[in-house]
Formats: C-alpha cells, structure tokens, sequence
C-alpha cells in the first residue's frame, strides 16, 4: 500500500463486518467479522495478511464482528481494544486469551500515530460503542467514525459524528422489506426496530438530513441487510440528499457484492 492514511472498508453486513485503517505508522481493524481464510483473501489485494496487522478494535461481541479473533491465536502480537463487558463476552467462546487492551466507553487513548475516541452506542450488546479515530498529518487531521448498530441516534451521538471528515453509518434494513420477510420471526422483527436494534433507511435519511454544520466529506452507508434491503432502493433513498445542497460524497456498502470499499483520505 502506499504511504499516507487510507481507509478500506473489508466488508459489511450481518454475514460479517470489518474495516481496515492504514497510517504511516500501523495498520489496524475496525471489528474482525471475518474467518481468517475470508479475511486473507480480502487483504490479498492490498499487499496484505493478517499477521500485518497491529491491532483490532471492537465495537461489541455479536459474531458479525468479532468471529475472526479466533485466528488471533498464531498471531500473539496483535493488540485487541475493547471495554471490559466486550472483551469478557468474548472472551466465553475463545480458548486462548488475545492480547486485550482495555479502555473505558467514553473515554479517548492513543495507539501509535491514532487518536481513538470511543462513545457509547444504543445496542442490544453488554456494552457497545462507536469509535472516532483521528490521525494527524502534516496538511491537515483527518478523522473517521465507525458507527453501525444502533437503534436510534442519541444527541451524544449525533454530536461525536459531526465532525469527521469521513462517516460510516449503518442503513439496515427497509420498513416495508422487514416487515415482509417470512423468514424472521415477529421477536427478531421487534427486536430490530426497536431502539437497541439497527437503523432503518428513513432513519438513517433523517440523521444526514438534519445533522447541522456537518464537515462530512464522504458517507458510507453499510451494514445493509441482505434480505430486508436493497442496494438500488437505498440509493434511490438517499439520492435526493445531494440535491439539497449537501457537500459530501455518499457510497453504499453492498452486503453481497465482496470488494474493497476505498478511501484516500489525502485524496478527499
């Protein structure tokens, strides 16, 4: 990979999840959703293998983004943030101990050349969390929030996300999709509408168009479920945000289609 400060976006969506930041200095993932053969064959484009990597980042413990720390294993030395409810979640199903590095939700530390803020997110998790990362250069900072699974979007959250130059935000599911699905029970329908579940399209619609004095440059929408949404539907949804005046750039993550999802932030 080349030098500077690159963000890929390795994969999104109930099947797994995980992001990858490239600075100067390191290289670590956002969530690690992804078997190590998977994970591999997604870093093999960049010039990279799992035993690159320095550390991961948790958000929380469910499988779609944490199952590849068992991989961890034969790589003793990669460094696992997490808060402590996180990391005793996942800890029940490992059988070796990670390299855990604790840190309190809330609270702000450095790992090398990144700032990482972390905040708590509304989620049916022990202790969920999004995160800001900030990495500065000689130009300018460049910062990014991960922030996918969530129910709604407290003002905290709102706040956090506000003035970063680069967003990734879940668009899970379409109302009228979810509702039709034969295949998830009523619980399971509840539980993500609820306000510890996952966004919806319109939701996720209302918090961009209502997000004042955003610094967002680009938008990725992810964590789209595979049955209860649509690509084609989510672009069309939020198509009529850039006719309103909005200066960011807005991709979505398709939850089916395997590829690198891209950004050079010198480039933005």
């Amino acid at each position: 990979m080349k030098a500077g400060v690159t963000f890929h976006i390795l994969g999104s969506s109930s099947s797994g999840n995980c992001g990858l930041l490239a600075t100067p200095n390191c290289r670590v993932l956002i969530d690690l959703g992804f078997p190590a053969r998977r994970l591999n064959d997604l870093l093999h484009p960049l010039g990279l293998r799992l035993g690159d990597i320095d550390a991961v980042f948790l958000t929380h413990e469910h499988s779609d983004h944490t199952c590849g720390l068992a991989a961890l294993a034969r790589h003793p030395g990669i460094q696992v943030f997490a808060n402590r409810e996180t990391a005793r979640e996942v800890q029940t199903h490992l059988r070796f101990r990670p390299a855990w590095q604790f840190f309190e939700t809330g609270t702000t530390f450095a790992f090398r050349d990144i700032e990482v803020s972390s905040f708590s997110i509304p989620h049916d998790a022990s202790d969920p969390v999004g995160f800001v990362f900030s990495i500065a250069s000689a130009a300018a900072p460049h910062r990014l929030a991960w922030c996918t699974d969530l129910g709604y979007v407290p003002e905290l959250v709102r706040e956090r996300i506000r003035g970063v130059d680069v967003l990734v935000i879940e668009s899970n599911y379409d109302p009228d999709m979810l509702d039709r699905d034969h295949r998830r029970p009523w619980s399971l329908k509840q539980r993500i509408k609820s306000r510890h579940g996952h966004l919806s399209n319109d939701a996720t619609h209302e918090l961009l168009r209502s997000t004042e004095d955003a610094k967002w440059r680009r938008v990725y929408l992810a964590h789209l479920s595979r049955e209860c949404n649509d690509v084609a539907l989510v672009r069309e949804t939020f198509s009529s945000l850039g006719k309103n005046g909005h200066r960011y750039a807005i991709e979505v993550v398709d939850p089916v289609e395997a590829g690198l999802v891209a950004c050079a932030f010198d480039a933005l």
